[in-house]
């Protein structure tokens, strides 16, 4: 009578290396199902067929209010140079009681970050939040943030 001793590597259990695809192509029958069946839902509010009023008028939105820092530390509101100083109660002129209006400031690239982020500090303390920070498209991508509703 002789024995047989099942040591690795004499070939009699050798590991099966193939992929098993059934599994893999199920779930993703299933997840095709699913999202099909999901993404006509995905639609916000209903279908319907909405009244053509004559009379209505398009709301007119605001002209934003451009504050600019120059590379020296200088403010200006619109284009007229102003001090630190002078510059928030000028704002609050030109927003005439509205602070959800928003306010752009264009930084110089050479500027100081410094005086960027002293004028938002003191327009957020002062209520003005609906700030958004201009940067120019054509340069290099992501050179610029545009922020709104700064210290929400």
């Amino acid at each position: 009578m002789a024995f047989t001793t099942n040591k690795p590597g004499n070939g009699l259990h050798r590991p099966l290396a193939d992929i098993n695809v059934t599994p893999l192509v199920d779930v993703m029958l299933v997840l095709l199902i699913v999202f099909m069946v999901t993404a006509p839902m995905l639609t916000t509010g209903l279908k319907m067929d909405l009244p053509q009023a004559r009379a209505a008028q398009q709301l007119k939105q605001p002209q934003p209010i451009v504050v600019s820092v120059t590379k020296d530390g200088k403010y200006a509101l619109d284009m007229d140079e102003l001090p630190f100083d002078m510059l928030l109660p000028a704002l609050r002129a030109r927003m005439e009681g509205d602070l959800k209006r928003v306010i752009q400031i264009r930084g110089d690239r050479n500027g100081s970050y410094g005086a960027v982020y002293e004028l938002v500090d003191q327009l957020v303390q002062n209520g003005m939040t609906h700030v958004a920070l201009v940067s120019d498209p054509k340069a290099r991508k992501g050179a610029g943030v545009n922020l709104e509703q700064v210290g929400k």
